[in-house]
């Protein structure tokens, strides 16, 4: 018999990337009471690891949970970068309605049409919240009519386009049901949680079934499964049986040795938890998402989306270079190929594969971003590696014919730069699928276009226009092959023999282009030091040191005026690699080298 667990809610708070999620559900935490009243609390408490706060951007959900007049809120913050789509799909089998965040000044974004398209098909309630309805540019009114319209688009049904609207300013902590009402705190928004998302339902006489749609990962404990409790109640010390709606042939019989259930922004121990409880499992060493847990008696896996699958893959290298271990601190194919399927534990979107080379490895993620926060987690933690330019997984269609993954791109440009970036992605075989007008003097552009055509254009695009414009894809899917595209038209200023860089050599060195190091670095032979002006590669001295002679003093250097080097951020270096080179990454450092280091065998290698 199905009972409804009203002292309980489950909710995912969903959005677009930077629309303000993640400082939503601070304010939740900090006005339910979870923080003690002098408590100092930092910002975006819930972005946990170093990349998330640098860059703002939520990379896994996390869990939470608010009291709120004697119910239980399970929050879920979740990312909002299409590269982490995966992570949202699965999250919201757990809760039973979202809250759909909208900034008040950009409106719908195309992530928003992502994870709102996820939420509707799964029939979840949505509420939707008008967030920084303070900013001076807000737009509230227009921005729920494009909402609507979002839900009309996405064939939303009458019950789901009836849905509650609520505009907040979470930065200054406040929530208001209607638009003139005066700003006092949250409580609106809890209300509303209460009062729309239906409670959790299911059997608990029923045989027990919880469905793990998140991994959790600690070095004491190893692999913790996240998951509700659909039917039955879970104990701890319960013989459990492990299959999988995907994998029939899986059936494992484990025993529930840990179990805990969120509270604020900590786990605590429990002995049992009933249906609607989000708990998290220890103690089963493989338990994987879309995995079940059930009674030994009648095991019944409950059915679950595929995770998709990855569009582009790197290799990940030993170093080789003439400097390799001089910086990191693991730097054998051991400590590599450890750390990379470590990484599988918690990240199901990765693929690792072994190559005919026992130091290199093939990962293939969902994109670039995906590649590059793993690439940096790895330089922060000590690992120096190498690894070659991003390569798009292709598929072949049943009759032969080569397929490509796409991605729709959707771009907000200043009118002036209209015409380049058309003109560029033209170039990349990209197709313009619409154009329209947005508010302010910009354009919005939609294209459709080879997802290896995206790879090492953000940091054109950024320059091309001057840092105003916005460009957000999504997977759209695969298509036939597009022909080719010819990436870079500019070679490289490669380095003529190793050693420390000197003034005199890089000033004669600049004029061919634009140098990546300044005076006093240590370079070698094959090393890329800068952007050559035109089309092909050219080897430098910039180790080259001035002869003195009986007239010339050593002092007649200091005129020579260095402009400053363009250093490159790891993005821009993954953009810029060329196929025949590869980024070596160390903890300290980022350098560009050619896969050959030597100048003759690099010629005969081209002839």
């Amino acid at each position: 018999m199905k009972t409804k667990r009203e002292d309980v809610r489950n909710i995912a708070i969903i959005a677009h990337v930077d629309h303000g999620k993640t400082t939503l559900v601070d304010e939740l935490l900090k006005q339910s009471g979870v923080f003690r009243e002098n408590q100092e609390v930092e910002e975006r408490v819930m972005d946990s690891n170093d990349i998330e706060r640098e860059r703002g951007i939520t990379i896994l959900s996390k869990n939470t949970a608010v009291y709120y007049k004697g119910t239980k809120i399970n929050i879920i913050d979740t990312p909002g970068h299409a590269d982490f789509g995966g992570e949202v799909e699965r999250v919201l089998k757990m809760v039973n309605g979202v809250v759909l965040v909208v900034d008040a000044f950009e409106g719908a974004m195309p992530q928003t049409k992502f994870v709102l398209r996820k939420a509707l098909e799964l029939k979840l309630p949505v509420i939707v919240c008008i967030n920084k309805i303070d900013r001076p540019e807000a737009r509230p009114e227009e921005v729920i009519d494009e909402v609507l319209e979002l839900f009309i688009d996405l064939d939303a049904d009458d019950e789901q386009l009836d849905c509650p609207f609520v505009y907040a300013s979470a930065k200054a902590g406040y929530a208001l049901v209607e638009l003139d009402d005066s700003p006092q705190n949250m409580l609106p928004l809890f209300e509303t949680i209460l009062d729309y998302i239906p409670a959790p339902e299911g059997d608990p006489d029923a045989d027990t079934q919880v469905l793990i749609s998140t991994i959790d990962y600690n070095e004491y404990v190893g692999r913790i499964g996240v998951g509700k409790v659909d039917n039955g109640t879970i104990g701890v010390n319960q013989d459990m049986v492990v299959v999988n709606a995907h994998d029939p042939e899986r059936k494992e019989k484990v025993r529930i040795s840990k179990l805990y259930e969120f509270d604020g922004l900590s786990k605590v121990d429990v002995k049992e938890a009933s249906v609607g409880s989000i708990v998290a499992i220890s103690g089963i060493s493989n338990i994987s998402i879309g995995d079940t847990l059930c009674s030994p008696d009648n095991p019944q896996a409950i059915p679950f989306q595929k995770i998709s699958e990855p569009t582009i893959a790197m290799q990940f290298i030993v170093n080789d270079s003439p400097f390799a271990g001089q910086e990191g601190k693991y730097v054998t194919s051991r400590h590599l190929r450890d750390r990379l399927y470590k990484e599988l534990n918690t990240d199901v979107s990765l693929r690792v594969e072994e190559s005919d080379s026992t130091d290199s490895f093939k990962v293939s993620g969902r994109g670039e971003l995906h590649l590059s926060v793993l690439i940096e987690n790895m330089r922060r933690e000590g690992y120096e590696f190498a690894v070659s330019k991003a390569e798009v997984l292709y598929k072949k269609d049943e009759n032969g014919k080569l397929l490509e993954p796409m991605e729709a791109a959707y771009i907000d440009v200043p009118d002036e730069f209209t015409g380049v970036v058309i003109e560029k992605l033209g170039q990349r075989k990209g197709e313009l699928r619409g154009m329209g007008t947005s508010n302010g003097g910009y354009t919005r552009l939609e294209f459709a276009i080879p997802a290896r055509g995206l790879i090492g254009y953000r940091g054109e695009f950024l320059t091309d226009t001057k840092g105003n414009g916005i460009l957000n894809t999504s997977f759209d899917g695969y298509a036939p092959y597009k022909g080719d595209i010819q990436y870079r038209k500019q070679g490289s200023l490669i380095a003529f023999e190793t050693g420390e860089s000197v003034t005199y050599g890089l000033f004669s060195a600049q004029e061919r282009g634009t140098l990546f190091i300044g005076p006093g670095e240590k370079v070698y032979s094959g090393m890329v030091i800068g952007q050559n002006g035109k089309a092909e590669d050219i080897e430098l001295n910039v180790c080259r040191m001035k002869h003195l002679t009986n007239t010339r003093s050593s002092g007649a250097d200091e005129a020579l005026r260095l402009t400053s080097p363009k250093i490159l951020s790891l993005e821009e270096a993954l953009d810029f690699i060329d196929t025949d080179e590869l980024l070596e990454v160390t903890p300290e450092n980022l350098r560009i080298r050619k896969k050959i280091l030597d100048p003759k065998m690099r010629k005969r290698g081209i002839k």
